[in-house]
């Protein structure tokens, strides 16, 4: 497997590269974003793997968030994927829910989709082993993300166990086989068979497991989504009666944006940097 370097630039005394690759799981050339700490010039560091939501590519985060800077305190890199499959050849749809930028992070069973939207298994072992490959990181790896990112953070972590040190996420979608954005996506990319979507659903998983990775969710109060799409008292709920690892902070006054994410992502390094340290 072989990589392209398309642009570099330091920033908090590490440095950001974004490279192009041919996938051979989703059948085109994927983009994603690294940040190296500078510590990783003399040992291997450990990877965050970050996993943007709806409408995003490998850059949302990396210009927004300002993660470097922690990433860098702590000695870690920071890997950040697509959100999707993407080119002129590849399914898409209308709409900002489905099809390019929209990968929900599964693998797709259903036509036109299957043949590329393998976002599942892109992400848990062709992109780590392609990191790997290529960069000075070690073998430990933490996964979090935002939104349809948080949903894909979660689900992949609680069912790849042996693979991830923790997880979080924010505002992610928990019930996904409960809300209008998880339901349009899983009939197009997985059918119509509700008991296949369950796999997919972080709810239903954590309702399943007597135990889970360390985790942390955040939650805006102000998200103008957490009604209708998020439903994170659903998964409140759950981590209660079964007095799993999970901690979940409902945050009054922020909303959905990036602006939350900012506010509190120093504290979502420091916590997979804990566990990454073990």
């Amino acid at each position: 497997m072989t990589i392209e370097k398309l642009s570099t630039n330091t920033v908090f005394g590490g440095e950001h590269i974004r490279f192009k690759h041919r996938s051979s799981t989703l059948a085109c050339d994927m983009i994603f974003a690294v940040f190296l700490p500078s510590k990783a010039k003399t040992t291997p560091v450990p990877v965050l793997y970050w996993l943007s939501g709806l409408t995003c590519t490998d850059e949302n985060f990396m210009q927004k968030a300002g993660a470097q800077q922690y990433a860098e305190k702590h000695g870690i890199a920071i890997v950040a994927p697509d959100t999707s499959p993407r080119g002129e050849d590849i399914a898409n749809d209308p709409s900002y829910d489905l099809g390019q930028g929209a990968g929900f992070y599964v693998n797709a069973t259903q036509p036109p989709w299957q043949a590329h939207y393998q976002m599942y298994s892109y992400v848990t072992e062709e992109l780590p082993q392609l990191v790997e490959q290529h960069l000075p990181v070690s073998n430990k790896k933490a996964i979090s993300g935002h939104s349809m990112g948080g949903h894909g953070a979660l689900t992949i972590a609680l069912k790849n166990k042996d693979m991830f040190t923790s997880i979080s996420a924010f505002s992610p979608i928990v019930n996904p086989i409960n809300c209008p954005w998880g339901q349009k996506a899983f009939t197009h990319y997985l059918g119509a068979h509700c008991g296949i979507w369950e796999a997919h659903d972080t709810c239903e998983l954590m309702r399943a497991c007597d135990n889970t990775l360390p985790c942390l969710i955040d939650q805006g109060l102000d998200d103008e989504f957490l009604k209708e799409q998020l439903l994170t008292e659903r998964l409140t709920d759950i981590v209660k009666e079964k007095q799993l690892d999970v901690t979940i902070r409902m945050q009054p006054g922020y909303d959905h944006s990036y602006y939350f994410i900012a506010s509190f992502i120093e504290e979502h390094v420091a916590f997979h940097a804990k566990y990454l340290a073990q």
